[in-house]
């Protein structure tokens, strides 16, 4: 139906728009499904099981993902029964089409009854500090919603690293770092307080690693010495036309917009 009235002109092409901003925002959101992957990738070694459940971009607001939904999805991750539950940022939405945001106290209450034992772990994306007026003109600290998340339980991560041990006692790395696109720079170009230096860094043995980040490019940088990198923010493209992303926040386009990519023996989820 959308490529028809694409091809109607100029009304036509509005109501294309309509109707991928109306799916975007109000039912894309609302299919709640999940992706298994298994895999061993190099640096990972052959045996050695953990059972992760990813969650990116929850962007809590009414009317796309009320809270409602967020207790649907808290209900089904900890059905997977996982190891280890790591969050990657964006956990609330404002403004456009937005009818009600939700303040960081109230998201954080509803993700805190994320369970796994060996705990649950976030890292901020670029919304979480957009949303948080204090800590952008500052340009440093820990966002307001990162805050709540913490107090909620829930450990939270900057740049660096936390050894663990999985469930058959042997030892791996989360390495983490900030967002990358926190503070404009100009028109469509971003930076931000992410600090891959620093998260390699805490690396003080040869246990395997993994790597979160809320942007997917630095995966660029990543070195062979990570097993697999976990990055959201691209909303794995969203919404597609002819099986093509439309649009992909990101500096590589398409590249990196959705699912498990390898380049170079690398590894990004």
């Amino acid at each position: 139906m959308w490529r028809r009235r694409a091809l109607l002109g100029g009304g036509g092409v509005l109501a294309l728009g309509g109707g991928l901003g109306g799916y975007a925002h109000f039912i894309e959101p609302g299919r709640l499904l999940v992706r298994h992957h298994a895999l061993c990738p190099p640096g990972w070694p052959p045996g050695q099981r953990l059972r992760l459940c990813v969650v990116a971009d929850v962007h809590a607001c009414e009317p796309s993902t009320p809270l409602d939904r967020v207790a649907a999805l808290v209900e089904q991750a900890n059905a997977l029964r996982p190891d280890l539950t790591v969050l990657l940022g964006d956990y609330a939405s404002q403004g456009g089409w937005v009818r009600r945001s939700y303040a960081p106290a109230e998201i954080a209450r509803a993700l805190a009854g994320l369970r796994a034992p060996l705990g649950v772990l976030a890292i901020a994306g670029n919304h979480d500090w957009w949303y948080d007026e204090a800590a952008m003109r500052a340009e440093r600290g820990v966002p307001a919603q990162l805050r709540a998340l913490g107090e909620a339980g829930i450990h939270i991560l900057g740049n660096g690293g936390l050894r663990l041990r999985g469930p058959d006692g042997r030892p791996f790395w989360v390495l983490s770092t900030d967002s990358q696109s926190a503070f404009s720079i100009r028109r469509n170009a971003w930076r931000g307080p992410a600090r891959l230096d620093q998260a390699l860094a805490a690396l003080t043995d040869d246990a395997p690693a993994l790597l979160l980040l809320h942007e997917p490019d630095l995966f660029t940088q990543v070195p062979p010495r990570v097993a697999l990198t976990l990055a959201g923010h691209t909303h794995g493209g969203q919404v597609r036309l002819l099986g093509r992303a439309l649009t992909v926040p990101s500096n590589y386009g398409t590249r990196f917009a959705y699912g498990l990519i390898e380049e170079q023996g690398r590894h990004l989820l």
